[in-house]
């Protein structure tokens, strides 16, 4: 199946350029991001399996580091709003 899809000449250029970083011509690089766009099939999952899959790879010594109370006083750590319970 053949798509066109117009774009301005700014856009294309920049895509090309993208493409030719990677050493694919335009075409190939579609491609390529096609094949690694999450497939309809694979089946879905909750967020939380999605962020404790990730907090797994954070090295112990780093865990360390991080708060006990954030998830309580998060607008204290991400905004440095006075804790609620100091």
């Amino acid at each position: 199946m053949t798509v066109m899809i117009e774009l301005p000449d700014e856009q294309a250029a920049a895509l090309k350029a993208m493409a030719a970083a990677e050493g694919l011509s335009l075409a190939e690089w579609i491609r390529k991001l096609a094949d690694q766009a999450p497939s309809a099939t694979k089946p879905r999952r909750h967020i939380s399996e999605v962020i404790r899959e990730n907090m797994r790879r954070v090295p112990a010594e780093i865990m360390a580091t991080m708060p006990k109370d954030g998830a309580s006083e998060h607008d204290h750590y991400i905004y440095g709003l006075p804790k609620r319970n100091p």
